[in-house]
């Protein structure tokens, strides 16, 4: 009688939501293995995994597209809804010539700005009418959550059309004063870049775009922005000075003082951020916030990326947040120690002259 992967897997995804898990690993030589408030968790009551096992699990869970793609490219994102009662997002990938699984419990809940602690300032992108958004950040820090918060405040606002483009889809909007869209990566659209494309002929007033991977991707995003729709997006890098060095760094030299200028006209701001553990269990966000005001756009221009920490240290009154001011408020407040403060910090000594 033949093995059941499906099954044997939903009872272990059963288990990941009845713990509350933000995570699921499955690699050979180990049992299952959940992560709780940052912690793994070998789950000890079930088998360790062999490469026939992980293998019918990953297999169980992809139609033969996905199957063909992730066996030539060694590693696929989608996401997985878990019989109505959970989304997940999955990674599947290769090593040592064996198939390991990542998941990520999605919350069914978007929540709020203020539910997720994060600075009141971001409420003043969602009422844009155009322009350029980026939320930017390591995998895993929270990037998408922060940017279905901002994206639900619009469809709870604002009568407008939303596209958002995805690999894959996590959060589900349910429509309220917006219509929304989600087209997820190789179920709906082959591309982000031919997606992007599609949308101008599509009537959107916000598009959102899950991640900019490449140059076309880019420079489509880009052109959205500066003709009139307002464009949330995500990348990972680090810092504001960081994002715009990447955005530009990705065309070929001769056109990069022209993606600067491009750049300087269409940004609104950059809300860079990371998640540090809180004395008191789970994370929190600590952001970085700038808003490409008249100082910023002529940095951009300039080329002079190194100075825009400089500007956001010393423009709060304007809504900028330094990542130090935000690490040093929330030691303040004993939100987070001044231990991981230090560990997250670009610039530590600073940050301790700001504690004094």
């Amino acid at each position: 009688m033949p093995i059941d992967y499906l099954q044997n897997f939903k009872k272990i995804l059963d288990i990941t939501i009845k713990e509350q898990a933000s995570d699921l690993l499955i690699s050979v030589n180990h049992t299952p293995v959940i992560r709780v408030v940052g912690q793994l968790i070998p789950l000890i009551n079930e088998k360790i995994v062999t490469p026939e096992i992980s293998k019918g699990f990953a297999f169980s869970l992809m139609s033969e597209v996905r199957k063909q793609k992730f066996l030539t490219e060694k590693e696929i994102d989608f996401s997985y809804d878990f019989d109505g009662k959970a989304r997940f997002r999955v990674n599947i990938f290769f090593q040592k010539d064996t198939i390991s699984l990542a998941l990520r419990l999605i919350s069914p809940k978007i929540r709020t700005i203020e539910d997720l602690s994060l600075p009141a300032i971001l409420h003043e992108f969602t009422k844009k009418s155009q322009g350029l958004v980026l939320i930017t950040g390591a995998s895993g820090q929270g990037k998408s959550t922060t940017l279905a918060a901002m994206l639900d405040e619009i469809n709870h606002t604002k009568a407008v059309h939303i596209i958002a483009i995805e690999d894959p889809i996590e959060y589900i909007y349910k429509g309220d004063k917006s219509i929304i869209e989600q087209r997820e990566v190789l179920t709906d659209t082959n591309s982000f870049s031919s997606a992007l494309k599609s949308t101008f002929r599509q009537n959107p007033d916000v598009i959102m775009v899950g991640e900019m991977r490449d140059l076309e991707t880019i420079s489509t995003t880009i052109t959205a922005a500066e003709t009139g729709h307002l464009v949330f997006a995500t990348l990972h890098t680090n810092s504001a000075a960081q994002s715009i060095h990447r955005m530009v760094d990705v065309f070929p030299a001769e056109q990069q003082n022209q993606i600067r200028f491009q750049l300087a006209g269409s940004l609104l701001g950059v809300i860079s951020q990371r998640l540090i553990p809180r004395i008191n269990g789970g994370f929190i966000p600590v952001c970085e916030v700038m808003i490409c005001n008249n100082a910023i756009a002529n940095l951009i221009r300039e080329n002079k990326n190194h100075e825009i920490p400089a500007v956001i240290e010393t423009s709060a009154k304007d809504g900028m947040i330094s990542l130090n001011r935000a690490l040093t408020d929330l030691v303040r407040q004993k939100e987070i120690s001044l231990k991981n403060a230090i560990d997250y910090s670009s610039n530590p000594f600073e940050l301790k002259n700001l504690l004094g």
